[in-house]
């Protein structure tokens, strides 16, 4: 059995979490597993690879475009990993992403048949976006996230620890009747909880191959990815002195860059902010809205002396103010913590075209 799943989810929903969290699990309790991280960025080692590997996790990239238009490169990478002896191997798609049911899924099975074991087409939610979906507040966003939920074998509602259990079970009874052909179940990757029953389910059911209506390329498609732009930057920084707390520059950081975005109008749906030292030790802030705590996933646990860092930031802003906003905020909390940086990395653009 050699299984391939995508992990679907709206920006923030934890796909990054539970791939590392659910192929550790595996390659400890049960079969060898592997992960893919999907970018639209150019180059290598972006945020969540790098993330992935400071993990130790069986991991690689496939960036530039959607593994939806890369159906021979994910085949090539797929038996790659089978010939390792993977029997379960998972990869997610951007964010904002809608029709890899279609683009994935049917194209493999139509291109390569019978070649790989689909297994059922998950989707992650976290509970922010139960809440705006039951209250009708998505947004110019609620096309994509109703969307992505319409594609779903398989619902995973994570972060469940940050809910109580009446909540969680609340938020599962709307998504089964909302989302009927799916199975809905809730984890926390974050604390490891329920992953035995993610991997027992994408191990041993199927993809069921729906083909819904979508609106794939329609004008609220259209009208909500015009809204959208991707930023990223990678550099170098050198620390003055020994005192540097990188935990609390990344925190800085996100506040500065939330601070800004909200100033401006727009909104920001997800911020990705990794750090790390020539060691490995290494943090990780997240920021999943102009109007929500910032969230650290991960903490230095020593001053740091060089940090190279990672952001990306999936934003609902025109590109140009993006960069404009982003690229301050970088430079300002920089000089504030006396950085000299060196940035190797910078690129911004619309999702719209």
């Amino acid at each position: 059995m050699r299984k391939f799943a995508v992990f679907s989810g709206f920006l923030g929903s934890g796909k990054t979490t539970a791939m590392i969290a659910l192929t550790s699990c595996c390659n400890r309790h049960h079969k060898k597993a592997a992960m893919i991280s999907n970018d639209l960025g150019h180059g290598v080692n972006l945020a969540d690879h790098r993330l992935a590997m400071l993990h130790g996790c069986n991991a690689s990239e496939m960036t530039e475009e959607c593994i939806c238009y890369q159906n021979e490169n994910l085949a090539d990478r797929l038996n790659a990993y089978y010939d390792e002896g993977c029997k379960l191997v998972v990869s997610d798609i951007p964010g904002f992403g809608v029709g890899a049911l279609e683009h994935v899924y049917h194209g493999l099975t139509e291109k390569f048949p019978g070649q790989f074991d689909l297994a059922p087409f998950t989707v992650l939610v976290e509970p922010r976006t139960v809440e705006l979906l039951r209250t009708g507040n998505g947004g110019d966003m609620e096309y994509l996230l109703d969307t992505q939920l319409i594609e779903a074998d398989l619902i995973v509602l994570n972060k469940c620890d940050l809910i109580s259990r009446d909540q969680a079970d609340a938020d599962k009874t709307w998504l089964k009747e909302h989302y009927p052909q799916a199975q809905v179940i809730f984890i926390s990757a974050a604390k490891g909880e329920g992953l035995e029953n993610l991997a027992q389910i994408l191990m041993n059911q199927k993809a069921s191959l729906r083909r819904p209506d979508i609106g794939y390329s329609g004008e609220d498609f259209l009208s909500a990815m015009g809204k959208l732009s991707e930023y990223y930057m990678q550099y170098y920084a050198v620390v003055c002195c020994n005192t540097f707390d990188g935990n609390d520059y990344l925190m800085d950081m996100a506040k500065e860059i939330q601070a800004q975005i909200q100033e401006s109008g727009w909104e920001i749906p997800h911020l990705k902010l990794l750090a790390w030292e020539p060691e490995g030790d290494f943090g990780k802030a997240d920021l999943l809205g102009v109007d929500r705590p910032i969230e650290v996933s991960h903490r230095f646990a020593n001053p740091c002396t060089q940090i190279a860092v990672i952001l990306n930031a999936s934003a609902a802003c025109p590109p140009d103010l993006l960069e404009q906003l982003v690229t301050g905020a970088v430079q300002e909390v920089s000089a504030r913590y006396q950085l000299e940086l060196m940035i190797y990395k910078k690129e911004c653009f619309g999702m719209g075209g």
